[in-house]
């Protein structure tokens, strides 16, 4: 098993900025990639950005490219996820995901955090 716990989120004004962290625990070498994905009320979850844990290598949504970036620690299991220029649409929860596959697609995760969540007022 795999244990995934995000952190970072808030209340903060469009324009600001927040970095939310997912630290891994458990079995994490059965994992191979990490993902962030987002869900606002009344819509289906989307995905945000995927890192491989070995070479760094992401993707990105087409609606998140340039003002989000994924990044990871690999000494402390921690993955990123920095947003910038935040968009009062950016209000969701954000989740966490761990998988093997560097895919944009939410069912290819075997691991889910609990979320946290992301308010941007106007």
């Amino acid at each position: 098993q795999v244990q995934l716990v995000e952190s970072g989120g808030g209340l903060v004004q469009a324009g600001g900025s927040l970095r939310l962290s997912c630290v891994a625990s458990g079995r994490t070498f059965s994992t191979s990639v990490m993902g962030w994905f987002r869900q606002a009320p009344g819509k289906e979850r989307e995905f945000v950005a995927a890192i491989t844990w070995s070479s760094g290598r992401t993707r990105y949504a087409d609606s998140v490219k340039g003002r989000f970036t994924i990044s990871r620690d690999n000494a402390k299991n921690t993955v990123y996820l920095q947003i910038n220029s935040l968009k009062p649409e950016d209000t969701a929860t954000y989740y966490c995901a761990a998988g093997r596959l560097l895919v944009l697609v939410g069912t290819a995760y075997e691991y889910w955090g609990q979320g946290t969540q992301v308010t941007v007022s106007s």
